[in-house]
């Protein structure tokens, strides 16, 4: 047993206490729950600039919420937002905005959202739930460290202080110093003496130094309890790097020595010091490069996305747990985006965060319903308040009523409403799509044909350009590079090609017919095919995953 980390994970359990009991009260009366988190917010910020705006303080019940508070898209955000970034108070709710969260958007690059000390709030109402329900299953979690993967900066985001990363556009920083700050305070801090790979290494750019530091660390801690990840493909990277770099990696757990010191910030070197451990390199070395399992004979869970696109990595994984640990249990996370928490892993189902924002349910005939009204079978949009100031946001996420826990209902992810291409997490919209490739042609005649189209086998998934050559300009190696430039401007794409967990993009040349053809696979009978820009992957309807984002790994 890790006796620090068991130290600081029994006391962040016993910190949730309380909120495992209110979530376990609330199942059985959701619409009671939700009413009474609505009224609450909408006095506590009828104060804001939003909440004057909408006569917060007039607003009685959810009648009256829906009549003065209409639906809204980031879009509609926007403008109030970067009145934050500038510096203004009290705009979209009264709590101040410690940070801004980026993401992708569904027609740009990406959304900032605003995080407050309410949004963190509601994240730890629900995650304080999930980890106890999942520690009463699996109480082994405690004993020890827990991996929770971290996403590294991109090369378009500068370093405003070690905890901070900023566009210098605004008075309000951009980004989480770790995945832990969704928690926030002493929870945070309490997690953070669990963790098994310093938080630092988001600062390490260079992709082999960034791969070899997390095994390096992961490799040093035998007692590993949790893995959190987001796309079961990262852990799958995780260890096609450890196969590549074996004798390096075990000759630097034996001696002590980090050959890979040199990618981190100095102010993070002592974070990675340990005494040299030439008993567990050997061990490793009797376990071998592939048999991740066995690396950590005390791992009890793996956790990680396991609906639409990742469902197949996810099976793998559970495979293989069942043939070579099957101590280890493969759970499925909730949806989680990085403006709410949609669902938490909870007594074997996926529940309503109901404890966390308010949410309506907007059905295709334009019917809104609430939480305690949806029906099994039935399909539904997310549109969430979230506390940290959008209101009646729309999230874009289409999950099904899969039944209910006590009275609460139970959700599955089935994608994103609109046309999005979601591979690895990185969420091409059609939109952004579009803009890319007019940003390619600029002002040369367009080809009659450019789409791009995604792919998966196997493992393996990428993007290729569908191009019809009777107007092509340069050379297709050329036209390949200035698109995988501009596909990068979306941040979750740009990390998931440095991570590979999506391969480069490639241009395959076809003709007019050619390109109907296989069009003709994606969009039904030629007849009715819309003009697209951006079709899925033919082998699987693919879909939104939950932040990480980006998001961070909870």
């Amino acid at each position: 047993m890790n006796g620090g980390a068991a130290m600081a994970n029994a006391c962040w359990l016993a910190s949730n206490m309380a909120a495992r009991q209110r979530f376990h009260r609330a199942l059985a009366a959701p619409a009671e729950t939700q009413h009474a988190w609505l009224q609450a917010q909408l006095a506590r910020h009828a104060a804001s600039d939003f909440g004057n705006g909408h006569d917060f303080a007039a607003i009685a019940d959810y009648a009256g919420f829906a009549r003065r508070v209409p639906l809204a898209d980031y879009d509609d955000f926007a403008p109030w937002i970067g009145r934050i970034r500038r510096g203004d108070t009290m705009v979209l709710s009264i709590d101040p905005v410690t940070h801004f969260a980026p993401t992708s958007g569904s027609s740009g690059a990406r959304k900032l959202i605003p995080f407050t000390r309410g949004l963190t709030t509601a994240f730890d109402a629900a995650v304080g739930p999930w980890m106890l329900d999942l520690a009463h299953r699996r109480p082994r979690l405690v004993g020890g460290p827990a991996y929770w993967s971290v996403s590294p900066l991109s090369t378009t985001e500068t370093i405003a202080d070690p905890a901070r990363t900023s566009d210098n556009a605004g008075a309000v920083p951009i980004g989480f110093a770790d995945d832990a700050e969704y928690l926030g305070g002493a929870k945070a801090w309490l997690v953070r003496r669990a963790m098994a790979v310093p938080a630092s290494i988001r600062h390490v750019r260079d992709e082999r130094a960034f791969w070899c530091l997390s095994l390096l660390a992961l490799l040093r801690q035998p007692e590993l309890r949790l893995i959190s990840v987001w796309h079961p493909s990262f852990l799958e990277l995780l260890v096609a790097a450890a196969v590549e770099a074996w004798s390096e990696l075990l000759e630097a757990v034996a001696s002590g020595s980090n050959p890979w010191e040199v990618a981190l910030p100095s102010a993070a070197h002592a974070a990675w010091r340990a005494p040299a451990n030439r008993v567990r390199a050997a061990a490793l070395r009797r376990i071998g490069a592939s048999n991740w399992p066995a690396w950590w004979p005390r791992l009890q869970v793996v956790s990680c996305w396991g609906e639409q696109a990742a469902q197949s990595g996810c099976d793998r994984l559970r495979s293989r747990c069942a043939e070579d640990a099957p101590r280890v249990l493969v759970q499925r996370k909730g949806l989680l985006a990085t403006e709410a928490v949609v669902t938490v892993p909870f007594a074997d189902a996926l529940p309503l965060a109901v404890c966390s924002h308010y949410f309506e349910f907007l059905q295709d005939d334009g019917d809104i319903r609430r939480a305690h009204e949806l029906r099994p079978g039935a399909h539904y949009e997310v549109i969430v308040t979230n506390g940290g100031g959008l209101w009646r946001y729309r999230l874009g996420d289409v999950v099904e009523c899969t039944g209910h826990l006590a009275a609460t209902p139970t959700l599955r992810f089935l994608g994103r409403g609109g046309h999005v291409s979601d591979l690895r997490g990185e969420k091409l919209s059609e939109p952004f799509v579009a803009e890319a490739l007019r940003g390619l042609w600029g002002d040369d005649p367009a080809p009659a044909v450019a789409v791009l189209r995604g792919w998966e086998r196997g493992a393996a998934a990428g993007y290729e350009l569908l191009l019809s050559t009777e107007s092509l300009a340069g050379s297709v190696e050329r036209v390949a590079q200035r698109l995988e430039a501009l596909l990068w401007e979306n941040p979750h794409y740009a990390l998931a090609r440095r991570l590979g967990q999506l391969a480069p993009l490639q241009v395959v040349t076809i003709g007019e017919d050619d390109a109907r053809d296989a069009l003709r696979a994606h969009a039904g009978r030629l007849g009715e095919a819309k003009p697209r820009t951006l079709v899925r992957a033919p082998t699987r309807e693919t879909g939104r995953h939950p932040a990480h984002t980006g998001r961070t790994a909870i």
